[in-house]
């Protein structure tokens, strides 16, 4: 019987905890082919982005994909970095050894133009993290919208309260002028050629629906066939940083760590000891569409310094008159999204072995 196709991707991370999982998530699923990595600043600035990156596809058995750095800063405002959700350096608690392949030289957007350029009709990018290195590449390649097979868009909030501001995402707020050159872009595209794919926007109605607990994670060691341990336990570990998982496998070593600063943050921010996993869940419905169910709309960003700075604005009732540029993610199965990532994330740890993180 015929395997059937892979799925070529290209992620624009911006590596912290989430992130990782995405590209973990990425590199276990037999259905996607990793092409290419691309990376700015948001969780971390962008040399620990970079770093975190390639350490963990170096983890991944990955370190073959090419890593390219974006701009470090955003398009137009200050950066902000977010220490106290993923830690001083992006990644939690977890310290992995410095990865021994160097990133590329090759800017990442102009990696991103010329993939696309090469593989017209065939590329799904993700972007993950603020849009600067979109923004910059499309403003390079105005048909970028038609020579991708699809971009899928972790950012915004549609129905939702913002986590950032009342109304904004944090990866839009980092860069609302990238993410309004975006898809503005968009819309132009679809203007002008109705058969252009529309984006696949995934803000927090969805991501917010996929809460990763200690659960999960001790069925992600069990499925890699991990010694467990308590490096979890909230009521033992809480807030100690020198304390570090004794899992046996690298890779849940690695995640135990991360995830146990990411609980603690969102014990305090959230109410609840566990975590929104944004950006894997992003990545899953990009190979397989059909966990999500999406509404046709026109969307624009909302830059312009007010109280509705950042806002990503979607036009429900179809009042502007205009083409949908964007399917706007309004449900997700997250059950068999988290099985899933249990499944898969916990078999590819059960593949690996290498240097414990230190």
């Amino acid at each position: 019987m015929d395997q059937p196709a892979r799925v070529p991707l290209i992620l624009d991370v911006d590596t912290g905890i989430d992130d990782a999982l995405a590209l973990l998530y990425a590199c276990a699923s037999p259905e996607a082919e990793l092409t290419a990595v691309t990376c700015s600043a948001g969780n971390a600035t962008l040399d620990d982005t970079l770093r975190n990156t390639r350490a963990v596809l170096e983890i991944a058995g990955r370190g073959d994909v090419e890593v390219a750095a974006g701009r470090p800063v955003p398009l137009v405002r200050p950066l902000e970095i977010t220490p106290e959700t993923h830690g001083p350096h992006g990644l939690g608690y977890a310290e992995l050894p410095e990865p021994s392949a160097a990133a590329t030289t090759r800017f990442g957007p102009d990696l991103l133009v010329e993939q696309v350029r090469r593989r017209p009709g065939e590329l799904t990018l993700l972007t993950l993290g603020p849009l600067t290195s979109l923004a910059i590449a499309v403003l390079a390649e105005p048909a970028l919208p038609r020579l991708l097979r699809r971009w899928v868009c972790m950012g915004g909030a549609y129905a939702v309260p913002g986590n950032t501001t009342p109304i904004s995402e944090w990866n839009v707020h980092c860069d609302p002028e990238a993410a309004r050159i975006a898809l503005a872009a968009w819309q132009r595209a679809v203007d002008a050629d109705p058969a252009t794919p529309r984006a696949l926007l995934m803000g927090l109605d969805v991501t917010e629906q996929a809460r990763l607990t200690t659960d999960h994670v001790v069925a992600l060691a069990r499925r890699a066939g991990s010694r467990p341990d308590d490096s979890l336990d909230p009521d033992r570990l809480a807030g100690d940083p020198e304390r570090r998982s004794v899992a046996s496998n690298p890779m849940i070593r690695m995640l135990a760590d991360a995830l146990r600063f990411y609980f603690e943050f969102h014990a305090r921010a959230d109410g609840f000891y566990g975590a929104f996993v944004h950006d894997p869940v992003v990545v899953a419905a990009a190979l397989d569409p059909s966990l999500v169910r999406t509404r046709a709309v026109a969307v624009e960003v909302d830059a312009n310094g007010g109280p509705g700075d950042g806002q990503t604005i979607a036009d429900w009732r179809g009042l502007t008159g205009r083409d949908p540029n964007a399917d706007v993610a309004t449900d997700v199965d997250a059950a068999a999204f988290l099985e899933r990532l249990v499944d898969r994330i916990g078999s590819l740890a059960a593949g690996r072995v290498g240097p414990a993180a230190t």
